[in-house]
């Protein structure tokens, strides 16, 4: 079974990092795995994307428009941007939280991110969605937003690895002191 999977989000919230994190775990249980990123102006918190295929027969890691089995958004205007990428029928898991583009802030504009959630909400097959700022919070840290949202994905049954597997990639992966907090953002559940 072939799964195509779009992480998209800003630069800084750790999209190319989960994105590693699922093809290393891939590549750990012998799962056919390709991944290619997008980072553009990421260091200025501009979008960054990745396509992740999993399973037999792919042969490039770019897949069409309309054929993602899973959106995992970051940021709600950034899965608005890459939601032509899923497939009818789709899960989308979202971020609540928006983070105003650059030319909004500039020209004034207002953005809380609420018409692209309802957008998402009518338009997916299934959406979840996950109040970043909230698990944030009770985390008592603002840099584990990825971990969130990767067990949110786990949990969602499309990814075909346990939180236990991710969790062993990823302490294999990360320094040893943040070893513990990853391993509860991974596992958040509020």
């Amino acid at each position: 079974m072939k799964t195509n999977i779009m992480i998209c989000g800003v630069g800084g919230q750790g999209i190319v990092l989960t994105s590693k994190l699922i093809a290393a775990t891939a590549v750990a249980h012998d799962t056919p795995v390709m991944s290619a990123e997008t980072i553009g102006m990421a260091q200025k918190g501009g979008s960054v994307f990745s396509f992740l295929r999993l399973g037999e027969g792919i042969e490039s890691p770019i897949f069409p428009e309309g054929t993602a089995d899973l959106l995992i958004g970051f940021e709600p205007s950034e899965a608005v941007r890459m939601f032509p990428y899923l497939k009818k029928g789709g899960t989308a898991i979202v971020n609540t939280h928006p983070i105003m583009p650059v030319t909004a802030a500039l020209n004034g504009s207002h953005y809380d991110g609420a018409d692209m959630l309802d957008y998402l909400k009518a338009n997916a097959g299934r959406t979840v969605f996950v109040d970043g700022d909230k698990a944030l919070a009770e985390l008592g840290s603002p840099k584990v937003l990825n971990m969130v949202m990767l067990g949110a994905a786990i949990n969602s049954g499309l990814l075909p690895f346990t939180l236990q597997e991710i969790e062993d990639t990823m302490k294999a992966t990360v320094k040893p002191q943040f070893i513990e907090l990853n391993s509860k953002a991974l596992r958040y559940e509020g």
